[in-house]
């Protein structure tokens, strides 16, 4: 198999793969969550502070400062 090909495939795969993680963190409830380092976009190497959740990884909010000033002591 060439590389051209094998490229097209793993797009694909990709592309399922991102939908089906999509549709799983449409239906999660969301029902606890922590506060973390996450990557500000996916091409981006600064690092943000957020609320994810711990079920699904989805990114739900944004600490407040007094929550923000304790994760930052630890």
């Amino acid at each position: 198999m060439g590389r051209i090909p094998k490229v097209v495939t793993l797009l694909g795969e990709r592309q399922k793969i991102e939908k089906e993680i999509e549709n799983l963190q449409k239906s999660c409830q969301h029902s606890t969550k922590t506060i973390k380092y996450v990557r500000e976009r996916l091409d981006a190497t600064t690092m943000v502070v957020r609320y994810v959740c711990d079920e699904c990884c989805l990114i739900v909010g944004i600490p407040n400062n007094d929550k923000l000033q304790n994760f930052l002591k630890q």
